[in-house]
């Protein structure tokens, strides 16, 4: 197992993650993989089961996987997600974590589409009162 953040970094990704799901019921995981021999999206579609994902009431978990030593990255939502997101709605935040990627922003990146997944998601899902936290909000590592 590698750890790609520091203590900081992860830090502020997992505040982050607290903070996107105050005004959302939907799900926010970031997983770092090494060593896979698959096309990154691939391996988040793995990914998102074995960490059960799928098993949320509302099926509105969003995986953010980063495949560091293929140098590839992949979002992806849960099924109940992709019945109400515009088509475009992936594409714009894999622009904006590109963007901070391309400088070696890996955490910032990350942060800021946290954020905005939260924002976007908030209207289809909006936090209910009654709203559990089903996935733990921390960085998974595998490989």
């Amino acid at each position: 197992m590698v750890k790609f953040f520091s203590k900081e970094e992860e830090a502020t990704i997992v505040a982050a993650i607290q903070q996107a799901e105050l005004a959302t019921s939907g799900e926010i995981r970031v997983h770092v993989e090494v060593g896979a021999d698959a096309p990154a999206l691939d391996v988040a579609k793995r990914i998102f089961n074995q960490l059960g994902m799928h098993k949320t009431a509302d099926r509105n978990g969003v995986l953010i996987l980063l495949e560091v030593d293929r140098r590839e990255f992949a979002i992806i939502g849960d099924e109940g997600i992709d019945k109400f997101v515009p088509a475009d709605f992936w594409e714009s935040e894999r622009d904006l974590m590109q963007g901070h990627f391309r400088k070696g922003e890996f955490a910032r990146g990350i942060e800021l589409v946290i954020q905005q997944i939260g924002e976007k998601l908030k209207k289809f899902f909006p936090y209910q009162e009654d709203d559990v936290n089903e996935l733990p909000d921390t960085i998974s590592y595998g490989g």
